[in-house]
């Protein structure tokens, strides 16, 4: 009797729980039938969280996934509810419906042989499928792709080839090949991931430059545009440094749409191929595809304040080398101590007002714990600032050892920083930041790696995506990534000059605090 009336309580309040359910605000594994396809096709779906307390309608963003993987992926690896719902909940993010499809292994294409029209499943009935099932605004300037790798190709390709369905795209790692790449990728893997789809299977070199691949690969299609299109682009791309075949395309490719004048947002973040990287490229992503369904600028990504700290007169000196003034940052406690320092020479600065703000930062930065003590001299006095007698210790307390030193460039002294590279160790790290680097330059390192094949230095790179130095900075980081040489590479919105370099300034301290103590 007792366990009878047990089981009477769980069944009613199970049906009370039932009956009271909230509506689902997330779906995993929908599904519904494709007459192109001949099948049924899974997506899952993320409503906004006012999507049933406002009878309103919303943007839709249709994230991809890449190979391997399925509609769930964005779900658990990605943590897109997670991080978007936060971002709502801060104002940082508006309100918008993400749809995440299943894609099987078609690159979003429909392949050449006609037997299995994805693309054409996608526009023609996912697309509207979603707009009568849920509060759409079916409007291609409220609808935009976003995906990594496979998803990222197709998220490309989507918005190029229908822009009148798709106003925005946002590829993260995508899964590209320049033609070069295509036609040397070994064979049964390329018959098995490209030739299935874009046709010339069992062929090599150039008998895999189809006509079908033409018309489906973003390097033939871009030059072909015309301007009005060109410009009608909204593209926001992310790659991460570690990457290895994508490096060059990726590179590649944003070096190709800057020199087409194609308005594209390009990112290199710290990572290789995974969601680590495509975790923190959502939310910038996201922001970029939010301006275009507002129809408003790019904002751009929101900068972290750099905070400086004023100085005292001890710690801020002016001397002269080579006719050419030298400045000179040291740290607090330098006159109470007798104690040695680490040595960051940055090279390309010679305004007082400019090495006393970068001094600021550093000192900032010490004063906050996050990186060790240390002298910084600000020169533009050329390759004559090696043999500073300031350098080795005569004339100030600099620690010994090359891995005590570090050697930043910016603008024309680039050409100084390679200069120092190819000669005996004097510096544990040397970095690039906004330096004017030209291809001729990047390529002769193929020539002369100097020491950086032997592992005793670091270098890091950090670039502006736009600018007079895209392709030398593009160039460069493919070389090295080709020749294995272990380096930190960022693409940074904007196109340099000092405002721009002292934004990255705690990203590259922080590398350089590291190496002192590698």
């Amino acid at each position: 009797m007792k366990r009878n009336a047990l089981l009477l309580l769980l069944m009613l309040t199970l049906s009370g729980l039932r009956g009271g359910a909230q509506p689902l605000l997330v779906m995993e594994s929908l599904s519904f039938e494709s007459s192109l396809l001949g099948r049924s096709v899974k997506y899952s779906v993320i409503l906004p969280s006012s999507y049933y307390s406002e009878n309103k309608a919303y943007p839709v963003v249709y994230l991809l996934h890449g190979l391997g993987d399925d509609e769930t992926s964005w779900l658990e690896y990605g943590r897109v509810e997670q991080l978007c719902r936060s971002a709502e909940k801060a104002g940082t993010l508006p309100p918008m419906i993400f749809v995440m499809p299943q894609a099987f292994r078609t690159y979003y294409v429909n392949d050449y042989k006609g037997t299995f029209p994805y693309q054409d499943m996608f526009v023609q009935e996912l697309v509207p499928h979603i707009d009568k099932e849920f509060r759409t605004i079916p409007a291609p300037a409220q609808r935009a792709v976003l995906g990594y790798s496979m998803g990222g190709f197709g998220a490309m390709i989507l918005h190029l080839k229908h822009p009148g369905i798709f106003g925005s795209a946002a590829p993260l790692s995508m899964s590209v090949r320049t033609d070069g790449q295509y036609m040397e990728e070994e064979a049964p893997a390329w018959d098995e991931q490209w030739g299935r789809l874009f046709g010339g299977e069992g062929t090599y070199g150039s008998d895999r430059i189809t006509g079908y691949y033409r018309l489906n690969n973003p390097f033939h299609l871009f030059p072909s545009m015309s301007d009005a299109q060109k410009q009608s682009t909204r593209i926001y791309m992310v790659n991460g440094d570690e990457e290895q075949t994508l490096c060059r395309s990726n590179e590649t490719l944003h070096i190709l749409m800057h020199e087409h004048g194609i308005p594209h947002e390009y990112r290199v973040v710290d990572g290789g191929h995974s969601f680590t990287v495509w975790q923190q490229a959502l939310l910038p992503s996201l922001r970029y595809i939010a301006s275009v369904f507002s129809e408003t600028p790019f904002a751009g990504e929101a900068e972290v304040p750099v905070r400086r700290q004023p100085l005292n007169k001890e710690q801020f000196l002016t001397m002269e080398i080579a006719g050419r003034p030298l400045h000179v940052f040291l740290p607090a406690g330098y006159e109470t101590g007798n104690r040695k320092y680490p040595l960051l020479l940055f090279a390309g600065v010679d305004d007082k007002a400019a090495a006393r703000d970068l001094a600021e930062i550093v000192n900032a930065q010490i004063e906050d714990g996050i990186i060790t003590p240390m002298i910084a001299m600000f020169t533009d006095a050329g390759a004559d600032a090696l043999s500073l007698p300031e350098l080795s210790g005569e004339k100030l307390r600099i620690r010994s050892g090359y891995k005590f030193r570090a050697l930043a460039g910016t603008g024309a002294s680039a050409e100084m920083v390679f200069g120092a590279m190819r000669r005996k160790p004097a510096f544990g790290s040397y970095m690039l930041c906004g330096a004017e680097v030209d291809t001729a330059t990047a390529e002769s390192l193929k020539m002369d790696a100097g020491i950086l094949n032997t592992g005793q230095a670091a270098l890091f790179v950090d670039a502006p995506d736009r600018g007079n130095s895209v392709k030398g900075n593009g160039e460069l980081h493919m070389v090295l990534r080709d020749m294995g040489i272990a380096h930190e590479y960022r693409v940074r919105e904007g196109t340099g000059g000092y405002e721009w370099i002292a934004g990255g300034m705690p990203e590259i301290l922080k590398m350089v605090s590291r190496r002192f103590h590698k």
